[in-house]
């Protein structure tokens, strides 16, 4: 898209926001619980049964295990009652918890640490007959964790079992009731493992620039929207870039697209290679692309900008002429949106161009 055209985009009248998604690194496993946190914040505006999962889960365990506190109580059987009123409350409790701050990984671990503990003392009081709890235990942690440490919890607890299940006269129901944990286990594993291959496709589809690798519009404005929010919390410094390539039409016009594609792969690898680890960058454009800094003053923005447009300047990555880029810089300023922080950098970029393109400029 040439500089003409996306001026008259850029009218203020004519300005848009896109749908938010989650984004940030995508970590090498993420459980069940935390693929749906992924995807209510990636909808947050939508009303959609996604939002009351853990209710859903924690009020389905709850009347699950709520009938037999109910029966032990009327038989007598008081100390098996009152676990299990331990867990429905826990159930709900938790379940809350997630619902209310969308904070998965305590939730987590404490479900599992629940679920498995529960099995184990109903198991320990009730009896070896009582060890039927372990199966929808093996399946709930195999959900609510990594597979990695599912696989450590499913181990654990058929180790704690032990002790029970081996002195049962029936050794034959003993040896099938292990089997067949093993089983259940090793099948939810793999279940596990190959959705968390699926989930990381997925998410790397919804929240990258196939070209360049990086951050995609989605990914910005969400990460724009957290980073606002905590500033609001706890005032630290941020500051963001937005660049754009100069003249980019005119490479595709005189070298082609092929070769324009590549122009953008390697500013993107420039820049990636000189920013930090904790810096992140998007591409919200066909030549337009934005570096977050996080704790970072306007006045190191500008001491990068000016390094990263010289950088690309020095490339030589096509000539006649050279490829260069200009760059608006802004720093989140106390109680501004994330719209209005974008916008600044958005004109301050326009600047540069104004005064002739390969500079830098801070946003007022």
């Amino acid at each position: 898209m040439g500089d003409a055209t996306r001026q008259t985009q850029r009218d203020p009248g004519l300005k848009q926001s896109t749908p938010a998604m989650t984004s940030g690194p995508v970590a090498d496993q993420q459980s069940g619980l935390e693929t749906w946190s992924y995807i209510t914040n990636a909808q947050r505006d939508q009303d959609s049964v996604d939002g009351y999962m853990p209710l859903i889960l924690a009020i389905t365990g709850a009347l699950g295990v709520t009938p037999f506190a109910v029966l032990r109580f009327l038989n007598g059987e008081w100390i098996v009652g009152v676990i299990d009123v331990g867990i429905v409350v826990g159930f709900v409790t938790l379940g809350l918890h997630v619902m209310r701050t969308r904070r998965v990984r305590f939730a987590s671990v404490a479900l599992a640490l629940l679920c498995t503990g529960g099995a184990l003392l109903t198991v320990y009081v009730g009896g070896a007959q009582q060890v039927f709890w372990a199966y929808p235990v093996i399946m709930a942690i195999f959900y609510l964790l990594k597979p990695r440490e599912a696989v450590v919890f499913a181990v654990a607890l058929m180790l704690a079992l032990l002790p029970v299940m081996i002195p049962d006269e029936n050794s034959f129901r003993t040896t099938t009731v292990l089997i067949t944990m093993c089983v259940m286990s090793s099948f939810a594993y793999a279940f596990s493992a190959i959705t968390n291959r699926q989930r990381r496709l997925l998410i790397h589809m919804a929240t990258r620039d196939d070209l360049t690798g990086a951050g995609n519009r989605r990914s910005l404005e969400t990460r724009l929207d957290d980073i606002v929010a905590a500033h609001a919390r706890n005032p630290a410094p941020s500051s963001l870039l937005l660049f754009d390539i100069d003249h980019f039409k005119g490479v595709n016009d005189r070298h082609g697209h092929a070769m324009g594609d590549e122009v953008l792969r390697r500013v993107a690898e420039i820049v990636r290679l000189r920013i930090r680890v904790t810096d992140s960058m998007y591409r919200i454009g066909g030549e337009e692309f934005v570096v977050l800094l996080e704790g970072q003053t306007l006045e190191s923005g500008l001491h990068l900008a000016e390094q990263l447009r010289t950088l690309v300047e020095a490339n030589e990555l096509v000539s006649d002429p050279a490829v260069t880029v200009s760059v608006g810089v802004a720093e989140l300023a106390s109680g501004e949106s994330a719209s209005r922080w974008l916008e600044r950098a958005d004109t301050a970029m326009y600047e540069a161009k104004r005064l002739g393109r390969n500079r830098t400029t801070a946003a007022n």
